[in-house]
């Protein structure tokens, strides 16, 4: 099964090299591997796809607790979140073949970046299978050229909604939201 995991690092030199290390060590593939920036310029942000059974998960969560510069680790597979791949594909494109092309491109919600005389380049944004459905019907056409970010992933809701659904489960009726600036993330 695959799981997402999503890990807010210190935004410093070797975090991605000793997060891909621990997946090589404990021989787990990563399907998907992206990072990038945060609202906090100190802290990274990357999101990890990996097949691994429950327990396997698990055992990755507590591995990436204990590197050093690893803040934050969620898994939120199974839990509402908001998934994204983005492609960008050149496809060979006659004068005569662009019509059904850009047909295609409508129906996918995609859209032409670049036209050359003999290709187009077209950006697609949304679920790993639409972009996956995207490549299987342009592949007759003839890809010349592509390439794709890998999954980005952000549960769905607030870090109040959040709190507030917590104090609700604990019973005490009483909301308390602590500030980020105040919140350890290490264990």
């Amino acid at each position: 099964m695959l799981n997402t995991f999503v890990v807010h690092v210190e935004n410093k030199p070797g975090v991605l090299t000793r997060v891909a290390s621990l997946f090589r060590r404990r021989a787990f593939n990563i399907d998907s591997l992206t990072v990038g920036r945060t609202e906090k310029p100190e802290v990274s942000r990357m999101t990890i796809v990996v097949d691994a059974d429950s327990d396997q998960a698990l055992r990755v969560e507590a591995n990436l607790y204990k590197l050093v510069n690893v803040l934050l680790v969620e898994n939120i597979t199974g839990k509402p979140s908001i998934c994204r791949d983005l492609a960008i594909i050149k496809v060979s494109a006659a004068h005569n073949e662009r019509s059904p092309i850009l047909e295609i491109i409508n129906v996918f919600r995609a859209r032409v970046v670049d036209f050359a005389l003999d290709s187009l380049t077209i950006e697609i944004t949304g679920g790993e299978e639409k972009v996956d459905r995207l490549v299987e019907v342009l592949r007759p056409y003839g890809i010349l050229e592509m390439v794709r970010t890998g999954i980005v992933a952000m549960r769905r809701g607030t870090k109040l909604e959040e709190a507030s659904a917590a104090a609700a489960a604990s019973g005490n009726g009483a909301t308390t939201v602590a500030s980020d600036d105040n919140v350890s993330y290490s264990v």
